[in-house]
């Protein structure tokens, strides 16, 4: 099938109701331009989801490792999951002065068994009467029940450092990364929020937002 556009912009406005070729650029490229914001299509269809720490807390030092139990902030996708999960958004803050210089980021792996000693976190549609999600989001887990389904996490994001200075002068810190949708979490992953080394007890806010896109 051959698609035939117009290369450069048209000599006016079009009226309502016109049928104008398709605008291209000189290289054969689409041009298009975007009517509502970037994540409207996906949160319309009820299809975004997003869940945050509600009080702050301390995380387990490195990734999930087979019956390790891990603290933090993890998103899982169970086994009998009709969905991929699209990760696009991750945020952290730290609320109190950090004994360590950290590494944080994200590191992603695999469980064939659900975990269990969980403690969820509330998760909302982003269509705000929207369904329930599939996902599972969790702030404490322990995976690898059993030693026949071993569990290994791979730190993979690099997403920022954490100082040890005190939080003594007010500022607005930039703590939500764009992560594109550039993770995708099949049924049995996970992703999991990573710290390189020891965090301060009660310290850590964080949160994350995904597309469920069906299989």
């Amino acid at each position: 099938m051959l698609i035939q556009g117009q290369v450069g912009a048209p000599a006016g406005t079009n009226a309502p109701g016109a049928t104008p070729a398709i605008r291209q650029g000189q290289l054969g490229d689409l041009v298009v331009s975007e009517l509502h914001g970037r994540y409207y299509e996906q949160t319309y269809r009820r299809n975004m989801f997003s869940g945050a720490l509600a009080t702050a807390q301390s995380a387990t030092t490195g990734g999930i490792t087979t019956q390790t139990a891990y603290v933090g902030l993890v998103l899982y996708n169970p086994p009998s999951s009709p969905v991929n999960l699209v990760i696009q958004k991750a945020g952290l803050a730290s609320v109190v002065a950090q004994t360590n210089a950290i590494a944080f980021g994200l590191a992603q792996g695999f469980s064939q068994l659900p975990p269990q000693s969980t403690t969820a976190v509330s998760v909302k549609n982003n269509y705000v009467t929207g369904p329930a999600p599939v996902g599972q989001l969790y702030s404490a887990a322990t995976f690898g029940i059993t030693t026949t389904a071993p569990v290994s996490a791979t730190f993979t994001h690099v997403l920022a450092s954490i100082g040890t200075g005190a939080l003594t002068t007010s500022q607005i810190t930039p703590t939500m990364y764009d992560l594109e949708g550039s993770i995708v979490v099949p049924p049995t992953g996970f992703v999991q929020f990573y710290f390189s080394a020891g965090v301060t007890a009660s310290s850590i806010f964080g949160s994350l937002a995904w597309e469920e896109v069906p299989l």
